[in-house]
């Protein structure tokens, strides 16, 4: 079973207390943005066997969305974060280098 520690009240939830978000730090585009743009945000995603920067929801705790570094093939999770940020805190990309030499994952590596 996929446990994260939601990181604003500290709780470690399983995930039926959880809501997955999909994708985290995805760019979102204004009103005028191209065709093309809007396809790639709206179609785009990955989907990596491996280590993946997700969104997720404390539904049955305290509701706020965060962000997770975890392994979709083991559930290891390398860390959980705010989701006010641009990309996940060196600590957590230094977790996953550390088990996972030459990992890449856009431009977080």
């Amino acid at each position: 079973m996929l446990i994260l520690t939601c990181p604003y009240c500290g709780v470690a939830a399983d995930e039926t207390e959880l809501a997955a978000g999909g994708e985290a730090h995805l760019k979102r585009f204004g009103p005028g943005a191209s065709d093309d743009e809007l396809h790639g945000y709206l179609f785009s995603r990955e989907n990596p066997k491996g280590v993946h920067l997700e969104r997720w929801r404390h539904a049955s705790g305290c509701g706020k969305w965060f962000h997770a570094a975890r392994c979709t093939a083991t559930l290891e999770v390398f860390g959980t974060y705010s989701a006010q940020v641009s990309g996940p805190p060196q600590e957590i990309r230094d977790a996953i280098s550390a088990k996972r030499p030459g990992w890449s994952w856009r431009e977080f590596s």
